[in-house]
């Protein structure tokens, strides 16, 4: 068998088609490299409750990394130590007074599980896969709900202030947070805690299992993975990504509709 590896996987815009689905032949793959030894990780952007799913898919017993890296934990283990790094409360409610002033369209805080959106949204809810059945959302101004630090704040702004609401964000808040713009067609901007990102936590878990960086394969498709495709021994850029993404990676691989990431895998680890 070749050597173990560490295999990160990113979901939207990379594992997941166009359709929220792993496809037949992704899960196939995977399920051949698990087999063989080696451990597949999930690393998203997404909170824990929209990624639970496609880790019990994968049928996977591994720590999962949520929120950009800022929360990582062990859905299957409670032995496996929590990692919360949120932001300060004082940092947040200044971000959403920013906010107001420029009368975005609304602001979402998630405290892990716990979700708080500024105004009710039918179509943001479902953006970030929101069920009301099996989430209580607090509903209201969220400089008046908001106790908690947060895990991270998700603004929705109008397209014109997009430049202007990030540039004020680097003025006054570049010493305590990050902020990552995702990709199209929702012009979305994600705030977490400075520092935290997916190579953060993908160290851990790498020294977790003992596994050296050039034994990390890591696949992603947006600004929000550079530094974990960056930190790993095989950073893979899918032929979707990002170009600056592709400037970073060591290696290219199919898009998210042509099973870029099984090809990869199954490719560079030789499965049988």
């Amino acid at each position: 068998m070749t050597k173990q590896h560490l295999i990160a996987l990113d979901l939207d815009g990379t594992l997941l088609t166009d359709q929220q689905t792993i496809s037949e032949r992704s899960q196939t793959v995977i399920n051949k490299a698990k087999k063989e030894g080696h451990i597949v990780v999930i690393a998203t952007g997404r909170p824990h409750r929209a990624s639970l799913h496609y880790y019990h898919q994968l049928q996977l017993q591994t720590p999962m990394v949520n929120f950009n890296g800022a929360y990582l934990h062990h859905p299957t283990d409670d032995r496996w130590r929590v990692l919360h790094s949120p932001l300060p409360i004082r940092t947040a409610r200044s971000i959403i007074q920013t906010c107001y002033d420029l009368e975005v369209q609304n602001i979402m805080a998630e405290v892990i599980d716990d979700v708080y959106l500024d105004q009710y949204d039918t179509e943001l809810m479902k953006i970030v896969h929101i069920e009301k059945e099996d989430n209580p959302i607090r509903v209201g101004s969220l400089k008046n709900q908001l106790k908690d630090n947060p895990t991270s704040l998700l603004i929705h702004p109008r397209d014109e202030h997009i430049e202007k609401l990030r540039s004020e964000l680097d003025h006054n808040h570049a010493s305590v947070i990050e902020h990552r713009k995702w990709g199209a067609p929702w012009n979305m901007i994600e705030i977490v805690r400075k520092g935290m990102n997916k190579s953060v936590a993908l160290k851990r878990i790498a020294h977790y299992y003992q596994i050296e960086p050039e034994n990390i394969l890591a696949f992603g498709d947006e600004d929000n993975d550079l530094e974990m495709l960056d930190f790993a021994g095989v950073g893979v850029a899918m032929g979707n990504a990002i170009d600056e993404l592709k400037q970073v990676a060591k290696y290219e691989t199919k898009t998210n509709e042509e099973h870029g990431v099984a090809d990869f895998i199954e490719d560079y680890l030789q499965l049988s």
